[in-house]
């Protein structure tokens, strides 16, 4: 199976303190791949490294066989996109929020609607102001927001934390039907280890910044994480 990224002694420190220690791993291309483990442990750190909003200290980290410090970083994060856990709004309605991708990469001009709809949120939100929404509710602006560029790779930091319960079910369905019906491969952390069973292919367990292994959902032992 190929891998989408590589990871070679990668490390990182950030304000004196090491987050990530020579971290090698392999992510699988076409699967969804959760990040567990305890707070610290480097996971929202690594997302961001993925599409080099931040840059490693040492190692090198590989997409698709290519360097990640060779890509163009708007490039970079055209194919991969990152939904942080705190989901930052442009100035605006939710409607211009799902332009302003559309417009940004000068993708066809789709109908928000169905961005929207497809993250489960009534069509009466595109008119909202953006910036009065619920952390839940931007979440998944954040993520339709994201559907017009049609991921190669989808990162995604805690995506259903804050998110209605009713509305968790929508967003892991979502998920999966990306990643069946259109080959999005999606690395996400969460602290749900039964959400990582529920929904993920594979489950790498991070501690102290070291990747502690990497198993298929079948395999993965309740004791390896936490």
């Amino acid at each position: 199976m190929s891998s989408v990224y590589s990871l070679q002694n990668v490390s990182k420190c950030l304000g004196g303190k090491t987050i990530l220690r020579s971290l090698t791993m392999d992510i699988p291309e076409g699967k969804i791949t959760s990040l567990v483990g305890p707070s610290g442990s480097g996971k929202s750190t690594l997302l961001r490294m993925l599409n080099r909003l931040t840059d490693a200290d040492e190692g090198k980290i590989l997409y698709r066989g290519r360097d990640v410090s060779e890509i163009d970083p708007l490039a970079l994060r055209r194919e991969a996109v990152l939904i942080p856990q705190d989901s930052y709004m442009f100035p605006g309605t939710v409607r211009e929020n799902i332009l302003y991708t559309i417009r940004l990469f000068s993708l066809p001009d789709e109908s928000p609607e169905r961005y929207l709809e497809a993250v489960g949120m009534p069509i009466s939100f595109l008119d909202r102001d953006a910036g009065k929404l619920s952390g839940g509710e931007r979440k998944r602006v954040a993520i339709a927001r994201s559907l017009p560029l049609r991921p190669r790779v989808l990162l995604m930091d805690e995506p259903t934390v804050g998110v209605d319960p009713r509305n968790v079910s929508i967003l892991e369905k979502l998920v999966q039907g990306m990643n069946e019906d259109g080959g999005t491969t999606v690395i996400w952390v969460t602290h749900d280890v039964e959400q990582a069973l529920r929904v993920s292919h594979n489950i790498a367990n991070l501690k102290g910044g070291r990747l502690m292994g990497m198993t298929q959902r079948d395999d993965f032992q309740w004791g390896e994480a936490f």
